[in-house]
């Protein structure tokens, strides 16, 4: 499903671990992989002296993007490598959009310093900004499992978390997984009194009707889910990550923005939560059709 898969890297351990996964996702598919070295010309330093440190950054750009490369033909994977200068977030984002990418993929965190700068920030600007799914690594987390088998959706019900289950139905039928449904109910805001219960009784019976109709939607797309979870914790991100750890999941896919409010909030922030602490993949989903 994601044939044109980009992948920036800034040499750095942590993109060094990420596209073994992304190898390992390319070879699967036979997808065609875009190896982007940024060389970040908005630096201070960078404009004062110009000329040869621009040309330096460029020179290790490119010796980089042709090392992976090389490791991608190894593996019997197609690639294409790009060196360009810019801000970092936003050339990602637009060499994304101008080459047709189905799938960036990008370590949590990278190196610092003028030679090396794929920086946590940079990867929560492009997950934020991207208009295309973004799949996140954390460098120090679990070892990635490939093939998925255990994928999960949390859901608010929000059109961004309905673009989300579209493209984890999607991922679960590629790779033959299983599908798991999740709404979570943050208990700390609730408080102990009568109107705490009446409240969590409304939250249940939103959240029960949210998987029903995500769950009826992977279900005509050929994928029947096999569970359908209502789950608390004192924050939305910990009752996700709750049942990522006591289920063994694999994947977590999640829309990037939600509904506000006290019966549906899948928030951006709690999304950025996640990319910055789940020890397994995430791909982020925006919801760009309003925009």
């Amino acid at each position: 499903m994601f044939t044109e898969i980009l992948f920036p890297t800034d040499g750095s351990q942590g993109a060094s671990a990420a596209f073994d996964h992304v190898l390992d996702i390319a070879a699967a598919h036979e997808s065609t992989v875009h190896v982007l070295n940024v060389a970040n010309t908005t630096r201070d330093s960078v404009l004062q002296i110009q000329g040869e440190i621009v040309d330096g950054l460029e020179r290790q750009g490119e010796r980089l993007v042709a090392e992976t490369a090389d490791q991608a033909q190894e593996r019997g994977v197609n690639a294409v490598t790009a060196v360009h200068q810019g801000e970092p977030y936003s050339t990602i984002c637009e060499y994304a959009e101008s080459s047709d990418i189905d799938l960036i993929v990008m370590p949590t965190h990278g190196r610092q310093g003028l030679k090396r700068f794929l920086l946590g920030s940079t990867t929560e600007r492009v997950v934020r900004r991207a208009s295309v799914p973004v799949l996140t690594l954390r460098p120090d987390g679990d070892a990635p499992t490939y093939p998925y088998r255990r994928v999960l959706v949390p859901t608010d019900g929000s059109e961004c978390a309905r673009e989300a289950l579209t493209i984890g139905t999607d991922v679960a039928n590629a790779e033959n997984a299983a599908l798991h449904l999740l709404s979570a109910i943050a208990t700390v805001s609730l408080g102990v009194d009568v109107r705490s219960d009446i409240q969590m009784s409304m939250l249940e019976e939103t959240a029960n009707e949210i998987l029903a109709d995500a769950a009826a939607y992977a279900a005509a797309a050929g994928v029947e889910p096999v569970a359908e979870t209502v789950e608390y914790g004192p924050s939305i991100q910990r009752a996700i990550r709750s049942y990522v750890e006591g289920h063994d999941i694999d994947l977590v896919v999640v829309g990037t923005h939600g509904r506000t409010g006290l019966d549906r909030y899948l928030l951006g922030s709690v999304t950025e939560h996640l990319v910055r602490t789940a020890s397994i993949p995430v791909l982020t989903v925006r919801n760009t059709s309003s925009e």
